[in-house]
């Protein structure tokens, strides 16, 4: 193809993105930049201080990743689902040899100096490599052993990053499993099934977590089970808070309690961008302002109106996700959107409501406006896939109007 052609291909494909939704994510990546200043602008050590000019980096490499995979053909990446999926696993078993612990975790692997989360690797892997497995044309659904396979796919990086441990980002892969089986049309009986599975699965966790105690089970036969399943003593002080709002309010449950302030502070217009006092005078920690509790620092300076626009921007790109996915005939991207699309919700809705303290505090950011390389890189690629599917769906369309006409 000569250098004629190659150009008049990608202004094709850059015409028939979806705007809307381009600007969407555009317009959130510049109110997470703003508002990542904003929340530690004052009083910081100069690593914190500086969280913004990295952000801003975060977000170019996020572009770069979301343009270049929007004009690249969706199908090519049926080529590397298994690829990146090893990839992701070989990362899952190296951060918890070598990785950095931080806050009691080993989530990150230092790279050159940049922290690099495999976990966020490998949920665009997960959806990837599941939407790879349903979406051929005959592929016999209602068969248990293909389900099966599709369990084991997803519970071993989940079992990886449950033992970093990293519960927040290990549940994000149910419901994402849960919409790309429910859409690919599995049997409702397995779909069912997988729900109840998941359902029984979170309830025996916390049971394992809280029945010992009210047994009369000593303090180190309690610590010893819950190494045992791979949850960490701050996580469970985290659930405990969120049972038990006055049991640590000075200590575990301090965030949460200075995140719900923040956002009863804002009121309907705000205090105005950089008058956020929870911030400001360091109620709410720099440490988690910028990253899992930025959404507090928007509401509490842009309040009720603020915070209203930032769910609108979110709620558009959900809407574009899924409009695209109906749009396609291609299966596999279909499953691509639905996968990615309801990876953001989760995220968004389990974010918003830590926030506001309707969930225990999770460490899940929120996706384009909090702080973080990988997480913002992952959510850009992801959502670059959903234009490819759209840029398809749309010139398909167009080449079948024209044949019709």
């Amino acid at each position: 193809m000569s250098e004629e052609d190659n150009k008049a291909k990608t202004h094709r494909n850059l015409m028939s993105m979806d705007w809307i939704m381009t600007l969407a994510v555009l317009a959130l990546c510049t109110i997470g930049t703003f508002f990542v200043f904003s929340a530690c602008r004052v009083g910081a050590s100069s690593a914190t201080a500086t969280l913004y000019q990295r952000q801003i980096l975060w977000v170019g490499v996020g572009l770069v990743c979301y343009f270049g995979v929007a004009l690249m053909d969706f199908q090519r990446l049926r080529k590397v689902s298994w690829g990146l999926y090893g990839v992701a696993l070989f990362l899952l078993v190296l951060v918890l040899i070598i990785g950095d612990r931080i806050y009691g975790a080993k989530r990150w692997l230092d790279i050159f100096g940049f922290n690099l989360q495999p976990s966020e690797i490998a949920k665009l892997a997960v959806v990837l490599l599941l939407a790879d497995r349903l979406g051929y044309p005959g592929v016999r659904l209602n068969e248990w052993r293909l389900l099966s396979g599709m369990v084991a796919l997803v519970a071993v990086p989940m079992l990886f990053i449950i033992k970093e441990p990293d519960l927040g980002s290990a549940m994000v892969m149910l419901p994402v499993s849960f919409a790309i089986l429910f859409v690919a049309r599995l049997p409702m009986k397995i779909v069912l099934t997988c729900v109840l599975a998941g359902l029984l699965g979170v309830g025996g966790l916390l049971g394992v977590m809280f029945l010992p105690g009210k047994l009369g089970v000593s303090d180190e036969r309690q610590e010893k089970i819950i190494r045992m399943v791979g949850i960490s003593h701050y996580q469970k002080k985290r659930l405990e808070v969120f049972f038990y709002p006055e049991k640590d309010p000075l200590g575990a449950g301090w965030n949460k309690r200075q995140s719900e302030i923040s956002v009863g502070r804002g009121g309907l217009k705000g205090k105005g961008f950089l008058k956020g006092k929870q911030s400001l005078l360091g109620y709410l920690p720099r440490s988690v302002a910028p990253t899992d509790f930025i959404f507090s620092v928007i509401a509490e300076e842009t309040g009720f109106i603020g915070s209203l626009v930032v769910l609108s921007l979110f709620g558009l790109i959900v809407v574009r996700g899924l409009r695209t996915a109906l749009m396609t005939t291609d299966k596999f991207g279909q499953l691509l959107c639905v996968g990615f699309v309801t990876m953001l919700i989760f995220h968004v809705i389990i974010n918003m409501a830590m926030t506001v303290g309707l969930v225990p505090v999770t460490g899940i950011p929120l996706p384009l406006l909090s702080y973080g390389g990988s997480f913002m890189v992952v959510m850009m690629t992801a959502l670059g896939v959903v234009q490819s599917v759209h840029i398809r769906a749309r010139q398909a369309a167009g080449s079948l109007y024209t044949e019709d006409g």
